[in-house]
């Protein structure tokens, strides 16, 4: 019987024959999260990790488009550059313990621009990296971030080098070659969040992903066990030797993870973590008349893993406040909102701000939701008032956006525009982009998304 390893080249090399085909509701989920993933990469076009990445970064490349726009780079720069800005708000999709299509997204777009894939080439190649994505996340009973990874830079490269080995219609053979490559390359500490280096994880991985289908095309070689080997990826990476390397991953193409795990898109720009307790504390300043100056105290729950996560208690910076459950609830309470706006060092140094902040206290719990591991059943908020009064918010088990309770398209469209709004879009060409992705896969080319035609339809 072949390993893991090879059982994920052969369902790469499938996707790209043809001999499995995408199911048409997950086909409809991928559009979704491309349509978001583009959206926030525009929104976050100009952060500085951006920046320096087009400093660095050798220009003059003419392989494929960076931020939407007229400028191009060698493919891996520009998946890297794409990934980077995608995640450099944490604004992306989620799901599987990291950031999915922040990293696949970028890498398909790339190489999709060489090749000329249609759009059903690319759902298909998202899939791929998806799929095997999943496959790998769950088979490690510890959570990794416990040992300092960071699951997007680590999962992300050998998901890359799937999606990109069904672009290039790499044989069984070869596609496990470009996933024992990608598996080298994976990478990303959690103390690394809340700086420029946490959004680079997720541009390196698609770089990475795409550099070793490349590679594995023109005969590189890797270990055709790298990722169950005693001395392999899944091993490596376990926090305390309790993943399982040995079932084999014979569900694929048959059993859909993406029916199981979907998208969680995101509604607030900050660490996913903080997005259950936020629904709460907006909800609380929702049903009841609270002014700022009365509050004597904030406590939230959440688990030990998020707390750990939204590391930063005092955050001087907006991009210290998106790790921060402090900055979530005190934002909630003064502005009624936890969005872009609010992400600004400005913001975030309001003296309201700082002193709301030393007022929240996060309670941290180790017991787990068994559907969602290293959640807790359901994180809540309680406000203390000063007179004694205590207003306690309804627990909430999943956050607004979840897969189990997604955004309607109307709210994916009104998401998709404010982040086209804030890049200095206007809405008609937001429109018809927007309108592109969610009909990608019938796309020819992604000329069709990078130049798209207005349509007239409207949002139900």
């Amino acid at each position: 019987m072949t390993g893991l390893t090879q059982q994920y080249g052969a369902f790469a090399a499938a996707l790209a024959s043809g001999e499995i085909t995408v199911p048409e509701d997950c086909a409809a989920l991928v559009k979704t999260g491309l349509a978001d993933a583009v959206g926030v990469m525009l929104a976050g076009k100009d952060e500085p990790v951006v920046e320096k990445l087009r400093q660095v970064l050798p220009a003059g490349g003419t392989e494929a488009t960076i931020l939407m726009g007229s400028e191009k780079r060698g493919a891996a720069d520009a998946a890297f550059i794409n990934g980077a800005a995608c995640h450099a708000l944490d604004y992306d999709d989620v799901a599987m313990r990291g950031h999915v299509t922040t990293v696949i997204m970028p890498a398909i777009f790339a190489e999709a621009e060489v090749l000329g894939s249609t759009g059903a080439q690319m759902i298909a190649a998202y899939m791929a990296g998806y799929e095997i994505w999943a496959d790998m996340a769950y088979r490690d009973a510890g959570q990794i971030q416990n040992k300092g990874w960071h699951p997007t830079g680590v999962l992300g490269a050998i998901a890359a080098a799937a999606s990109c080995a069904v672009l290039r219609g790499l044989d069984a053979e070869r596609a496990t070659m470009a996933i024992a490559i990608g598996a080298s390359q994976s990478a990303g500490l959690l103390a690394n969040f809340g700086t420029m280096t946490k959004p680079f994880h997720a541009g390196r991985s698609a770089a990475s992903g795409l550099l070793a289908a490349r590679l594995a095309e023109v005969g590189m070689t890797g270990s055709a066990d790298a990722i169950e080997h005693n001395q392999g990826f899944l091993k490596a990476i376990s926090p305390e030797n309790q993943v399982d390397r040995t079932t084999p991953a014979d569900h694929l193409g048959k059993e859909w993870r993406m029916r199981r795990y979907g998208l969680s898109i995101k509604k607030y720009p900050v660490c996913y973590c903080g997005h259950r307790a936020t629904d709460g504390i907006l909800q609380i300043m929702r049903d009841h008349d609270i002014a700022p100056d009365q509050i004597a105290q904030i406590d939230t729950y959440t688990s030990d893993l998020h707390a750990m996560t939204l590391r930063n208690a005092l955050p001087q910076t907006g991009l210290e406040a998106k790790f921060s459950m402090q900055f979530d609830m005190a934002s909630g309470i003064l502005a009624g909102n936890v969005g872009l706006t609010q992400l600004t060092d400005g913001f975030v140094l309001q003296p309201d701000v700082q002193d709301l902040m030393q007022k929240v206290t996060v309670n941290a719990s180790t017991d787990y939701d068994p559907k969602l591991p290293g959640y807790r059943p359901a994180d809540q908020v309680i406000v203390k008032l000063k007179d004694g009064t205590v207003i306690e918010g309804k627990p909430v088990e999943r956050a607004t956006g979840h897969a189990d309770v997604p955004l309607s398209e109307a709210e994916l469209w009104t998401k998709f525009a404010d982040c086209a709004r804030f890049a200095g879009w206007s809405e008609p060409k937001a429109r018809a982009l927007y309108d592109a992705l969610m009909s990608i896969d019938t796309a020819p080319g992604i000329a069709a998304v990078l130049s798209p035609e207005p349509k007239t339809r409207e949002v139900a």
